[in-house]
Formats: structure tokens, sequence, C-alpha cells
């Protein structure tokens, strides 16, 4: 699976802020999702991220900015997240409307997503107390220390390995508004050292009571997680659980059948799966009277090497 560029955040259709020759028209500045990039392998105008971000918030009104994605910033597996936030962090009192902030926008024929160095986001949750959404991607250097903010709604991490301590610290955080929870954890190879004890408080239910949906995604362990979340008390709040993109086999889904009821939930995420073709059917048998779209198109790649089965996750490096 490739990791493209969003079309798209908070609802607003993704918009490329222009280099500095370009006679591009602009649209409305609470029209689209703003994305501002820097590649240092192809840019040749001179203008470098922080030129590139000075120069947006001169010509767009960043007082009606609601959605921003930075994307590249420059040599991306050589310096970290930590300038561009700051120049995000140094603008705050100019954008008073922002709603969403995805950091890490960078495509994989830009940089494989374990390049990415990322670093502690939590500042822009402190910084806009009316955003509505964060997401991440890149595990590397990733930091999340536990944050109180009472208006998040979606909290996003793509990873190809996402560290035990960012879950727990999201764990410990209060978010009394976050309905949307996603993360990839990768493998360990990347740094995705998350266990199903890391996500216990969340899975136990009551931490963020407004969760509507759940995604633990594109795991080595994801059998493991299936059982957990299996006996999960926050399946029962849910309205959508996704496990799809990892290594999720019969037993897995064995385990979600015979767990806590899923028949009230209006989605069931599990592509990129490896199990057979007659616990599909199982699955589909079970959920889909009761109204679930159960989503298993996709199925993993798997290699053999003198007997030995080799399955893998659909991002990792």
């Amino acid at each position: 699976m490739s990791v493209d560029h969003l079309d798209e955040l908070h609802g607003l259709p993704a918009f490329d802020f222009p280099l500095p020759d370009e006679e591009t028209e602009l649209p409305g500045p609470d029209a689209v999702a703003w994305r501002v990039s820097y590649n240092p392998y192809r840019d040749e105008s001179g203008e470098d991220f922080d030129g590139r971000f000075q120069r947006f918030l001169t010509e767009v009104d960043p007082s009606r900015v609601r959605a921003l994605i930075i994307g590249m910033w420059g040599e991306t597996y050589e310096g970290d997240a930590a300038d561009a936030i700051e120049r995000l962090l140094a603008a705050k009192d100019r954008l008073t409307s922002l709603e969403a902030v995805f950091l890490g926008d960078i495509a994989q024929e830009e940089s494989e997503i374990s390049w990415i160095q990322q670093s502690d986001v939590t500042p822009v949750l402190h910084a806009f107390p009316g955003l509505r959404e964060l997401g991440v991607r890149g595990g590397s250097g990733l930091s999340f220390p536990a944050v109180t903010h009472p208006h998040l709604r979606t909290l996003r991490f793509e990873t190809g390995g996402l560290p035990g301590a960012v879950v727990r610290g999201v764990a410990a955080s209060r978010l009394p508004a976050l309905e949307h929870l996603e993360m990839w954890l990768g493998v360990e190879e990347y740094g995705g050292d998350t266990t199903v004890a890391d996500l216990a408080p969340i899975l136990a239910g009551g931490t963020f009571p407004a969760l509507r949906h759940l995604g633990v995604r594109n795991s080595e362990i994801q059998d493991e997680i299936a059982a957990a979340v299996a006996a999960a008390p926050v399946v029962a709040q849910l309205e959508s659980l996704d496990l799809s993109m990892g290594v999720l086999t019969d037993e897995g889904a064995a385990a979600l059948l015979d767990g806590r009821p899923l028949t009230h939930l209006k989605r069931l995420g599990l592509d990129h799966n490896y199990f057979s073709a007659a616990m599909e059917e199982r699955l589909r048998t079970a959920l889909e009277p009761f109204g679930v779209v159960v989503e298993t198109s996709e199925k993993g790649d798997e290699d053999e090497d003198e007997g030995e089965v080799f399955r893998y996750t659909a991002v990792s490096e």
C-alpha cells in the first residue's frame, strides 16, 4: 500500500499553496485545507519552508484559515518537525479560526514513512484550544505526553512504527470531545513497540466518553489486538471499528466473533487481512444481516521461505 498526499482534511479539499513564481488564483481562505510544503529535491525557487510559510500568512488571510496541512519541511530524514511546528505556534494569534492540522503529509515517493522525523506534537494542542482535528504522519521521534484539550474530536497517527509511549500518552490524556481515534501501530523494526497493555486503558472504555470510531490498524500483532478488542468494554460505545492493514488471520477474526456483540456497529474495517474465505463468510453471515458493513476486500501479501510464511502490514518502511 502506498502512502499518498491527503485529498482533504476536515471535510475541505486539499489545495497546494503555490510556488512564488506560479500564477494561481487562490481560493477563499476558509474554502480549502491549505497544504504548505517545501521539497528540497524538486523545488528550485530559492524559498525554503520558513519563507513559504511566511508568504502564506501574507497572501492568505490567516484569520479565516480553517485547515492547514504541513507537508515536507525540508530533508525530513535529517530535520525533524520541530521547526515547522514552531512556525505554526508563532502564528497562533493570526490563525484564529484554525480547526484542523495535519503534520507530515509526505507521500511515499518523497520519503518512506519511517524516515519522517517527527517531534513532540502536543504544543499544537496547547497553542490552539479550539482545534477539532489533529493528524500526524511518521513515528520516528514522535512524542505525545498526556495533554488536556476540551474540543479535539479527531486524533490520527499514521506510522510504520508507533511508539508505545505515544499510545500511553494518548490514553492518559483528557480529551472529553474525542470521537475519532486512529492509530497505525506498524512493526517493531521501525519503532512500533506498542503492546496490548498500552491500549488497555482505551479499550476499557470511559477514557474517552464521546468516542465513536476506533481504529487500531497496521499492526503485526493484529490477532492479539483483535482478541483484546473482542473483550473490550469500549466496543459497546462505538459506531465503527477498524482493524485493517495488519496481519489479521482466522485466529483474530474468530476472536471477534466470539467476543462482545458487534451487531450494533455501522462498519467493521478488516481490509488487508490474511483470513480464509470461510472465515470471511462467517463474518458476513454473522454481521451483515444486522446492517454492519464488513470491509474485507483487500488481502495482504505473503512470502514463503523454506516452509516459513512471512506476512506483512500494509505500511511499514
